[in-house]
């Protein structure tokens, strides 16, 4: 129990200190690239005298170190400020209604829309992990077992062609042949889950290569451990050995493989699949922001991002801890 909350405390506080930095970081790039968002909400029409006096009420034109500090503040009472282009109605405002109808206070929750398409992405990835656990875990535990003969250089060479395919070639691919052609599958928005299936195959497809080659080099080099050897002498069945102890110290490096994937998809691919597909997760949220330049949804999403990938990284070392208690983190 001590262990653990001395784990825990350790991680956390590093943690925190990672997310800070990414989000003093993400803040003070979104203000120095070139581009005025105050445009993006006003419309080319608005007259400058307008579009400063916007800024200045929104606080835009105050130093960066005044800014980053009451939003920092806000953030700490949970409050992640409101999207610069999106109505409280859902609708994007941006650029239509003019300097002298915008509504600065009519604006969407950043917190409200992260929550309305999170979901969405949660059944994506979750998916998307499924999927490739069940192409990854039975190739890569034959590949392992059989390690330099006829399975494993099957593994090595489907993983090889895997890793190759673009996800946006491949997403496109799928559209054209498993939707519009033969319309087994629904591909564009959300209707229901089996929209979600497609682009989580064209997800798993990404995430299996790495998993496949991770599973059966973990598998051949526990086989090649002595303690393999010494069950055997001891009167353990091979199979018993396999299932009971090379399986279970092989999951160790799988885990850690798991974590990094983890936020691959929640910080690279999901991203760029939802925008292909038009689904409405975060990621398609974070890309239209970036489109518009919505400076409170980037920072929040990049935030949470960030968050996600230090829980992810602590659970994932300390379920690897757990394994085996020889590790030290």
């Amino acid at each position: 129990m001590l262990f653990a909350l001395d784990f825990f405390a350790r991680r956390l506080a590093q943690g925190l200190v990672l997310v800070v930095l990414v989000t003093m970081l993400i803040f003070t790039l979104l203000r120095v690239v070139p581009g005025d968002p105050v445009r993006m909400m006003l419309g080319p029409m608005a007259s400058v005298s307008v579009a400063e006096q916007t800024a200045k009420d929104m606080g835009l034109r105050d130093p960066i170190p005044v800014q980053f500090g009451r939003y920092v503040a806000q953030i700490l009472t949970g409050d992640f400020g409101s999207s610069f282009v999106r109505s409280a109605q859902g609708g994007s405002t941006g650029g239509s209604r003019g300097g002298s109808t915008f509504d600065a206070a009519n604006r969407a929750s950043v917190l409200g829309l992260i929550t309305t398409s999170l979901p969405f992405s949660l059944l994506l990835a979750g998916l998307a992990f499924l999927f490739a656990l069940a192409i990854a875990l039975p190739i890569g535990i034959a590949a392992g077992l059989r390690s330099g003969r006829w399975p494993d250089r099957l593994a090595l060479h489907l993983a090889s062609v895997l890793v190759s395919l673009p996800n946006v070639w491949l997403a496109l691919v799928l559209i054209f042949l498993v939707s519009a052609k033969a319309g087994w599958l629904p591909a564009i928005g959300y209707q229901g889950p089996s929209y979600a299936i497609l682009p989580a195959i064209v997800l798993a497809i990404e995430l299996a290569p790495t998993l496949i080659r991770s599973v059966s080099v973990s598998v051949s080099g526990n086989l090649v451990e002595p303690y393999v050897s010494q069950g055997e002498i001891r009167g353990l069945s091979r199979s018993r050995m396999i299932v009971a102890h090379v399986l279970r110290n092989s999951s160790i490096p799988v885990l850690n493989v798991l974590g990094i994937q983890a936020i691959g998809v929640l910080l690279g691919g999901l991203f760029v699949v939802e925008y292909v597909f038009n689904y409405p997760g975060v990621g398609l949220l974070m890309i239209n922001a970036v489109f518009q330049r919505d400076f409170p949804v980037i920072q929040a999403i990049a935030i949470l991002a960030c968050a996600t990938l230090v829980m992810l990284n602590i659970l994932v070392d300390f379920a690897a801890m757990a394994i085996d208690r020889r590790l030290q983190y």
